[in-house]
């Protein structure tokens, strides 16, 4: 996908890897970005081909090529890009050469594992992370001790733990006594978690296994696989069924 120039400043880092544009704005607004070697906090700020654009002192380029891929995040593994604290990082398991250039899309904490997306395409992921979209996010979670179904009845209707806006999970299923699958449509961070933490829970194990149409499929944890136009078409128009190979893409 060719850029067409003058572009927004935030479109052009999104484009290069940096993050959402969302996420780019909060850049630029934090006085970490310059253009020609000059400092910029303007977010309505256009770039053209030619300019110079750094981050923290480091250029940033944009691809024009539009990359999507699944992975499966072992635990232990963190979704930022950079944290000096942190020695493992889930973008690293993407072994190709432009993986500098991708960004996770939401996150999963360091102690869960499961399903993530990573792209370079920062006006997909912010669709996808907009809570108007209602794309359904599946999780797998076990407890030390039994899950009670009253509770997770609750959470159907909302709980309120540190926020003005409640918790709340779209729908459930007991497998077993310990294990339970979870329907969100939100991105609260450590929802769930905090969901279960709220009911006295100690969660042990907790792992995404979809994303909308987008499953965990085959992957084995640590391994990586493309993801093609027609299934991130397929998510954002709500599908939840798997995209049959071979189905073009409208795009």
């Amino acid at each position: 996908m060719k850029l067409e120039y003058p572009i927004r400043l935030q479109a052009y880092m999104a484009k290069s890897g940096c993050g959402s544009r969302r996420y780019c704005e909060t850049l630029i607004s934090a006085g970490r970005v310059t253009v020609n070697m000059k400092r910029v906090t303007e977010l309505g700020t256009k770039v053209n081909e030619e300019d110079v654009v750094m981050v923290d002192d480091q250029l940033v380029e944009p691809s024009d090529k539009t990359y999507y891929y699944a992975l499966y995040k072992p635990r232990g593994y963190v979704c930022t890009n950079y944290d000096p604290n942190e020695k493992l990082y889930a973008r690293e398991l993407i072994d190709i050469a432009d993986k500098n250039l991708l960004f996770h899309i939401g996150r999963l904490d360091k102690e869960s594992s499961g399903l993530i997306l990573y792209t370079n395409d920062g006006k997909v992921a912010q669709k996808i992370m907009h809570p108007s979209e209602q794309i359904e996010k599946e999780y797998l979670v076990s407890c030390s001790t039994e899950v009670h179904r009253e509770d997770l009845e609750a959470a159907l209707k909302g709980i309120y733990i540190d926020i003005s806006q409640p918790y709340r999970i779209k729908r459930f299923e007991i497998i077993n006594r310990k294990w339970v699958r979870i329907i969100l449509t939100e991105g609260k961070n450590r929802e769930i978690r905090k969901i279960f933490s709220y009911f006295g829970y100690d969660v042990k194990q907790l792992v995404r296994m979809r994303i909308g149409c987008i499953e965990l499929g085959d992957l084995q944890p640590g391994q990586f696989r493309p993801v093609a136009s027609s299934e991130i078409e397929a998510m954002l128009k709500g599908e939840t069924e798997p995209v049959k190979k071979g189905r073009k893409s409208s795009w």
